[in-house]
């Protein structure tokens, strides 16, 4: 491993998103992949270069949004978009995002669609994070996701194959412990907690979402994920998504980096392509505040085993929805599981 940075620059890149949705054979999908990935790699090397010129120091870590390689899938048979768009494992798009990280010399972050050889009519939804070497580091694959298939939709499978460690994985690297939210699990407060009960120190967070002159519930939870876990949220958003019927900057702004007391350091405008959001990292200021004593220090006064039996005695979403599988398992698929959940929540009186 190379020597440590303490301080070092970060960038949550916002660029548009081309989506493959309109791409006609699953081969001119594939094609258009590629050329999404090449645009991005110009795209982070000329960042890089700019903020060197004016910083004096390149990034050390940039963050993709989600959905800067494909889009947001196609409704339907999961099988489908698995062909169209699902990267493989140490495949040739991996290896294309691994040259952006070596040839800047830098930790890369993102959000891709990824095919499992264990799952061969499923795709999962997976963050990942690349090292200098060009090496993928960390895989987390998004437990919460409405539309497309996830772990926990096979999850007893998935633990079997896996293991626990798998499900909210931190990787130790020269510029800190790193984790990934994806998306709108910055919503969900155990799932940036679980990566913090684990060592996380920085959360990249690849994101698609609406942006918005007010706040929104997204953008308010990158601050409070920042606060409550004592780290640093690296949120990158897109500048706009491409090629869809829907109108083209409705997802657009909100790329920020938020600092360990839930502090906005640096933001990108809505309605362009930004390198604006970047800033520098203080892991040992972050460190330093973690090990305070007194009332402010949130993380480690949290009391984990009182939660312990209420999260044990009740199932809202249960589990394995998608156990029974196939090639027929479908967005509506888990669209008639919520349905379920909600009316057996709402007969308990949960809800």
């Amino acid at each position: 491993m190379a020597a440590p940075s303490l301080r070092y620059g970060a960038l949550a890149l916002q660029v548009t998103t081309r989506s493959l949705g309109s791409a006609g054979t699953a081969e001119d999908a594939r094609r258009q992949l590629r050329a999404n990935i090449e645009r991005l790699a110009g795209m982070v090397a000329a960042s890089a270069q700019l903020i060197a010129h004016t910083s004096g120091a390149a990034p050390r870590l940039v963050v993709l949004p989600e959905y800067a390689l494909t889009g947001s899938p196609s409704p339907g048979q999961f099988a489908i978009w698995r062909a169209r768009a699902a990267l493989a494992p140490g495949g040739p798009e991996y290896e294309a995002l691994g040259r952006i990280a070596q040839d800047g010399a830098l930790y890369l972050a993102g959000n891709a669609y990824e095919a499992d050889p264990a799952f061969p009519d499923l795709y999962f939804q997976a963050c990942f994070i690349i090292d200098p070497a060009g090496a993928v580091i960390l895989r987390y694959r998004r437990i919460v996701s409405l539309y497309s298939p996830s772990p926990y939709d096979v999850l007893q499978r998935y633990l079997d194959l896996y293991g626990p460690e798998a499900l909210f994985p931190v990787v130790d690297t020269a510029i800190g412990r790193l984790a990934a939210v994806a998306s709108e699990e910055i919503l969900y407060p155990e799932i940036a907690r679980c990566h913090a009960m684990r060592g996380a120190e920085v959360l990249v967070h690849s994101t698609s979402e609406m942006g918005s002159p007010r706040p929104t519930a997204k953008d308010i939870a990158k601050r409070a994920r920042a606060a409550e876990n004592l780290a640093y949220v690296v949120s990158a958003n897109a500048a706009g998504v491409s090629h869809t019927p829907l109108p083209a900057q409705s997802t657009t702004g909100m790329a920020k980096i938020v600092d360990y007391e839930g502090r906005i350091l640096a933001a990108a405008p809505g309605g362009s392509e930004s390198l604006a959001a970047h800033a520098e990292i203080d892991l040992e200021a972050l460190r330093a505040r973690r090990r305070q004593t007194g009332l402010t220090n949130v993380l480690v006064r949290q009391p984990f085993q009182a939660y312990a039996a209420s999260y044990r005695s009740v199932i809202f979403h249960a589990a394995g929805q998608l156990e029974a599988g196939g090639a027929a398992a479908e967005t509506a698929t888990l669209r008639e599981a919520q349905l379920r959940d909600i009316e057996r929540l709402a007969g308990l009186g949960l809800i």
